[in-house]
């Protein structure tokens, strides 16, 4: 039985013919040895056709093709032309090999050519591949490199289809900016308090945030200068009216070193990086809220959208941690005392990143664990929800969320929670609820501008009609809705009428029928007597 190889390069169509098979044997292994010698290769596999692409789309039309495993008019006239003619009815002295099984069923389902596809084909096309360059003789060299390259390029391109107001990508970057934030700050802010205390040392223990003693460095620059002027802005600073007049008491009375004017510039100059340092951290803060709720709102509003953006960072994609499933959840980010408790044979641990959630810290420590299970449970179904869903809403989330505060309640007070099946239907009915509201909202919106459009060309056009005339032809309407409404009732009662009519007519019909019947049968009954009395 002859063999032929489909091959599809990123030139185009190729057809090889599969000659002298007995020489290797159908054993994969004596392939492989075969496949590296070209003369040996050579003299069992030969071109029979080749059919370059016309253009780069339509190569990369024929590509998405092939790997959904269907076949196009171009490859079907290929694959007819060249191969011999399949009889009805007898079976093919020929197969084809295919790399893609799909493809070879949908090949032999339309054209009724038997396909075959195993490890034998796929290695007499990887020897096809490795020295396909000398089979064609008119490429050049480097011609097949770069149509790779380009439909490589133009297939992954068109592969890639994302939504670019749920790229989860923004989530991870700004969480881990974030932290590295909250640590700078933290640093630089001590820096600032051990460098203006030499100059004023009772300030730290006045002002304990970090932020307002940076503002307030920045304000008094040097102690000696400061005065009851200075009252009213260390109040709105500090917002205490005490805690300014007690600065300024301190300043006086202070026993730190004075400082020279540029000591005292660069403390300054610190100090306001800090408090800028600050601010970003809050538009930051505030950029990763609204990117959660349009990327993972039911998660951000079950646990939070700090604890959510980390779990999505760790997890390495919204898709990632879908397909997580609750077990691996719930012990994100403690892979170390996971693996040292493996190793050491001691006890798994509870919980990773949800400990930070404010659930974990309500319950008590007999329920930590529990409430952590429970919790990486609602957080997992809350993360497929929004991964994928095509409309985003905090339903869900909000409902999962009521349901982690019944479990909490149970766990303290013994209250019985609600079913999931209730709770998931009650969901369900909000969100659809809420589809109809929007849909009835844009009618109603388009109506109001016709109706607008109305007014405008009414109030152009001239008053006839007096207040009086308004009030009688309301009354007329109102005659008219009524008169309308009893001439519908009337038609009802009339269509209600015939069909009673009909009904009785089929009944009378059906009892004359039986009637009949009933005669024909007595009639029957009577004659077969007589017979017998006769006899």
């Amino acid at each position: 039985m002859a063999l032929y190889l489909l091959f599809e390069s990123s030139s185009g169509y190729a057809l090889f013919h599969a000659q002298g098979l007995d020489e290797i044997g159908q054993n994969t292994e004596a392939v492989r040895n075969s496949v590296a010698d070209l003369n040996r290769f050579g003299k069992v596999v030969q071109l029979t056709a080749f059919q370059p692409f016309e253009s780069a789309i339509d190569g990369l039309n024929q590509c998405n093709s092939v790997s959904e495993g269907l076949m196009t008019d171009e490859l079907r006239s290929f694959l007819e032309l060249n191969l011999p003619k399949v009889k009805e009815g007898k079976k093919s002295k020929f197969s084809l090999g295919v790399a893609e099984p799909k493809l070879g069923s949908h090949i032999s389902e339309t054209t009724k050519i038997p396909c075959q596809s195993g490890e034998f084909v796929l290695e007499l096309l990887r020897g096809v591949r490795l020295h396909f360059d000398r089979f064609i003789k008119d490429l050049k060299s480097g011609d097949l490199e770069k149509a790779q390259l380009g439909l490589a390029h133009s297939y992954s391109r068109a592969k890639v289809k994302f939504n670019v107001n749920r790229v989860d990508n923004m989530v991870i970057q700004a969480i881990f900016l974030l932290d590295t934030l909250d640590k700078d700050i933290n640093s630089f802010s001590m820096r600032v308090r051990e460098w203006y205390s030499w100059h004023f040392p009772e300030l730290v223990k006045i002002v304990n945030d970090n932020y307002l003693y940076a503002r307030v460095a920045k304000l008094i620059e040097d102690k000696s200068k400061l005065s009851e002027e200075h009252v009213p802005a260390l109040t709105e600073i500090l917002g205490d009216e005490d805690k300014a007049k007690e600065v300024v008491e301190a300043g006086k009375a202070s026993m730190g070193q004075d400082l020279t004017p540029v000591d005292l510039i660069n403390v300054q100059l610190f100090a306001q990086r800090v408090m800028d340092l600050a601010e970003y951290r809050k538009n930051l803060y505030d950029y990763l809220v609204t990117k959660m709720n349009d990327i993972a709102p039911n998660l951000a509003s079950l646990i939070g959208e700090v604890v959510g953006a980390r779990l999505i960072s760790h997890a390495g994609s919204l898709t990632n941690l879908a397909k997580c499933p609750s077990s691996t959840l719930q012990i994100l980010g403690a892979e170390k005392a996971l693996f040292r408790a493996l190793k050491t044979r001691g006890n798994t641990p509870k919980y990773g990143l949800i400990f930070h959630s404010s659930f974990i810290g309500r319950a008590s420590s007999k329920n930590k664990g529990r409430m952590a299970r429970y919790l990486a449970n609602k957080c997992s179904i809350a993360s497929r929800i929004d991964c994928f869903s095509e409309r985003g809403s905090t339903v869900f989330g909000e409902k999962l969320r009521e349901q982690v505060e019944e479990r909490l309640e149970f766990y303290d007070k013994g209250v019985a929670p609600r079913k999931n099946i209730d709770v998931m239907k009650s969901a369900i009915e909000s969100t659809q609820n809420k589809d109809t509201e929007m849909e009835e909202v844009e009618p109603e919106e388009a109506s109001a501008k016709k109706s607008k459009k109305k007014k405008s060309k009414t109030e152009d056009a001239p008053a006839a009609a007096t207040n009086g005339d308004a009030l009688e032809d309301g009354k007329s309407e109102k005659k008219k809705k009524k008169e309308k409404r009893k001439k519908e009732q009337e038609a009802d009662e009339e269509d209600g009428k015939t069909n009673g009519v009909n009904e009785q007519d089929g009944t009378a019909k059906k009892k004359k029928k039986k009637s009949k019947d009933e005669a024909a049968t007595n009639e029957t009954t009577k004659k077969k007597k007589k017979k017998k009395s006769q006899e």
